[in-house]
């Protein structure tokens, strides 16, 4: 009896067993060969030496460039935590009440993210960054008479916040895909029972939309947050990190790897990694508590 409950578990054990070496090989070995690169200098290939825990004293205590990174990718989440992510709640409210052309601008608004941020990013350089007067965008402006919103995108001052709107114009179809399918799945019962007892439309909204799409909310947040936090590609072809000015973590970590400090490229992406892991499951406890609070399951 024994040998064939044994022999029912090998047989279990075997059918995820390829998908489980995958997993090992291709995440499990690669953070902790890289938590223990982190912990040396060098190259990982001509050289490594062990120096312990001085990367990280470094990286958090002296390295004034990698908090600036920190802090651009802080800006850019920001702005899609509350513009992109706002402006993707309004489209699917409104794509939820459209029935006969619902499916239409699902597509029109899902366009975007499967582009390729290489592609989006070379394409908004040549709209926004040819020169004051030769940006298309601001000869745009100028032909149909709002000259006066032209000015230079790409100054030290402006720059930042051009790639912040430039990601958030870029990656708000993600989120409205999530909020559309969150709001087609609050059952129409809660809404005629809403009706029944005289709620007008603003507090069936506020009484039965929002309380139903929080653990929504509360997944395209985290999702945003590690998406934007690991932006990479789209900046660098934008701007290519505008001398630091939107220089990112992952930025940073590149161009590390390209001049052979792996040891401390390591280490950036280590405490990267969980600084992620930290605000993820604080939004995903204000979550649970906001649900338990509403009663939301």
């Amino acid at each position: 009896m024994k040998t064939e409950t044994l022999k029912g578990k090998l047989v279990n054990f075997s059918f995820v067993l390829p998908a489980f070496l995958l997993f090992s090989v291709f995440y499990i070995y690669p953070l902790f060969y890289t938590i223990w690169l982190s912990l040396h200098s060098g190259d990982a290939i001509s050289f490594l030496d062990f120096v312990g825990l001085a990367n990280f004293k470094a990286l958090l205590f002296e390295d004034g460039k990698w908090w600036r990174s920190v802090y651009n990718a802080g800006f850019i989440t920001f702005w899609a935590l509350t513009f992109q992510n706002l402006l993707a709640f309004a489209l699917a409210l409104g794509v939820d009440n459209a029935l006969k052309t619902g499916k239409i601008y699902r597509v029109i608004f899902f366009l975007l993210p499967v582009l390729s941020e290489i592609i989006i990013g070379l394409l908004m350089r040549e709209m926004l960054y040819s020169g004051f007067n030769q940006a298309v965008l601001n000869t745009i402006l100028q032909k149909i008479g709002l000259g006066f919103l032209a000015h230079d995108w790409f100054s030290s001052e402006n720059v930042l916040t051009t790639v912040a709107i430039v990601h958030c114009w870029k990656g708000f179809g993600w989120g409205f895909i999530i909020f559309l399918a969150g709001l087609q799945s609050i059952p129409d019962q809660l809404y005629e029972a809403a009706r029944v007892d005289g709620a007008n439309s603003w507090q069936s909204f506020w009484n039965v939309t929002v309380p139903m799409m929080i653990p929504v909310t509360a997944m395209v947040g985290v999702l945003t947050i590690l998406g934007t936090m690991q932006a990479f590609a789209m900046i660098l072809a934008l701007t290519r990190g505008a001398g630091g000015l939107t220089e990112v973590p992952v930025m940073r970590i590149y161009n590390h790897l390209k001049v052979g400090q792996v040891g401390y490229a390591c280490t950036e992406g280590v405490v990267l990694g969980l600084m992620l892991v930290c605000i993820s499951f604080i939004m995903l406890q204000v979550s649970k508590m906001l649900r338990e609070k509403y009663g939301v399951t």
